[in-house]
């Protein structure tokens, strides 16, 4: 195959024909109506025009796809903003949506005991293993409305195809699409929920886990009708045997093929992750009385501990024992994302602040080292402090790799789509590793698993600044309809 430096310019000429109405609407607003037609028969000559139409499939993939996106973008709990956590009225709405569109796309539909959607088609064999194609519905706070959504709608429009084109039960195997309750953890704090429960790794002591007003999973639950035990989270796990891998489709949360130039890419591997919650205890006190001198500020501690984070998580190697190469420079990273205090008045000392951390890397062994590290300079800036300091370990996650075979069948489908809307182009399908977390992290542990980028502009995700073109939606698209193709 050509180099993708040599060829790239001719093939981004191409593109622009094809994105040129879609990279000029704005982030809030990606209706079909704003995108025209692309230019096919400047890229492909008349001769072929008529033949690579009928494949591209416009109005299921592109159209529909980003009419869905919009409409599920709506489908907030707040106005203002997009937020959608685990089992919240807009959750549950957005599940019966989802639902409804599996069952348009001639899928048989069903939601389980942790409020995953499921559809399904069995195919031509429905005691073959199954193959798993997934995303997640909620969200984070005033978030994006590709994240996750992109994955479960572009799996969706590509059944519906199938369905169009009556080829919905010539599939040698079941497909099954499933938009899972819960991946960004927002309201317990632990992340992967639903795909965790699906894959059998979710303890049954996550059933006492409490959100910000003490509602544990299981009330949650139990308001929403379902009574959950130890004996049905056990039920949700699917056992190996029956599956014969997953995919995942979702943005790419950074910078990497927007540069490119490229609207889609195969993922290699996903980054380890460790979320942490501290908290930091000290005299409460009234703020013009107590004397700099005696007082144990949590707040001033914090403050230091989290530039301490930011030291650690910058110069890695500064921290570790000298043993050689620094096995993190370049893919650690840490955020405190999350802080709070009590009680939170202007003319009050506080008596204990919390915040979270949330650290991630590619080398599993080298974040542990950190996190080791890090814990003990945390304790001894506390007592140096007089101040008390509890860390909690609120999830793990440890780096996974990607199916070589799933991920050569993901790059080929992904250069059936560049061909099929650019032309007979010759470019390189770029390969990326993952530093977000995915439901594929959970599903890795019940199955093979592969997964395929789609281009964001600006690598801007967890935003409403969020976007993907119209083009690239029907790119996505595109490329699960091949994959699910070589299942016929």
């Amino acid at each position: 195959m050509a180099s993708s430096l040599s060829l790239l310019p001719l093939f981004l000429f191409s593109l622009s024909f094809l994105v040129s109405s879609s990279s000029s609407s704005s982030s809030s607003s990606s209706s079909s109506s704003s995108t025209t037609t692309p230019s096919t028969d400047v890229l492909l000559g008349n001769e072929e025009l008529e033949g690579v139409g009928l494949e591209l499939y416009e109005e299921f993939l592109r159209d529909e796809a980003v009419s869905r996106l919009n409409e599920l973008g709506k489908v907030s709990d707040v106005d203002g903003y997009l937020e959608r956590t685990f089992m919240s009225p807009a959750s549950v709405k957005a599940a019966s949506v989802i639902r409804q569109w599996m069952e348009d796309a001639g899928l048989r539909t069903w939601v389980d005991h942790m409020g995953n959607v499921h559809g399904r088609v069995d195919g031509m064999n429905a005691s073959a293993p199954a193959l798993l194609i997934g995303s997640h519905l909620d969200t984070v706070v005033d978030a994006g409305k590709f994240d996750g959504a992109l994955g479960i709608i572009s799996a969706i429009s590509a059944v519906k195809v199938l369905k169009v084109i009556n080829k919905l039960e010539m599939l040698k195997r079941p497909i099954e699409i499933i938009a899972f309750s819960d991946e960004e953890g927002v309201r317990f704090q632990s992340t992967f929920l639903g795909s965790a429960a699906i894959s059998g790794i979710l303890p049954a002591s996550s059933l006492n886990i409490s959100d910000k007003r003490g509602k544990t999973l299981k009330d949650v639950l139990h308001e929403n009708s379902v009574e959950a035990t130890e004996e049905t989270l056990l039920q949700l796990k699917y056992q190996p045997h029956s599956i014969w891998g997953y995919v995942e489709v979702h943005i790419e949360q950074g910078p990497v093929l927007e540069l490119a130039g490229l609207p889609l890419g195969v993922v290699k591997g996903i980054a380890g992750q460790t979320r942490l919650k501290v908290t930091v205890s000290g005299s409460q006190g009234h703020a013009g009385t107590v004397p700099m001198s005696i007082r144990r500020d949590p707040m001033a501690a914090a403050a230091e501990l989290i530039v301490l984070l930011e030291n650690v998580c910058k110069h890695p190697q500064n921290f570790l024992p000298s043993n050689g190469e620094c096995s993190l420079s370049g893919s650690l990273v840490c955020t405190v994302g999350e802080i709070s205090l009590w009680p939170s008045a202007s003319n009050v000392i506080p008596g204990q602040v919390t915040f979270t951390i949330d650290l991630r890397a590619m080398d599993d062994a080298g974040r542990e080292a950190i996190l080791y590290e890090l814990s003990n300079k945390m304790y001894n800036i506390c007592d140096k402090r007089s101040v008390s300091c509890v860390i909690e370990r609120k999830h793990d996650a440890n780096a996974v790799n990607c199916d070589p075979e799933l991920s050569a069948q993901l790059n080929s489908a992904a250069l059936s789509a560049f061909k099929k809307m650019a032309g007979d182009v010759e470019v390189d399908v770029p390969k990326l590793m993952s530093g977000a977390g995915h439901d594929a992290m959970a599903m890795a542990h019940l199955t093979k698993m592969g997964m395929l980028f789609v281009r964001c502009r600006g690598g801007v995700s967890h935003s409403p600044a969020e976007h993907v073109l119209d083009d690239d939606v029907w790119a996505a698209g595109l490329a699960v309809l091949a994959f699910l193709e070589n299942h016929l």
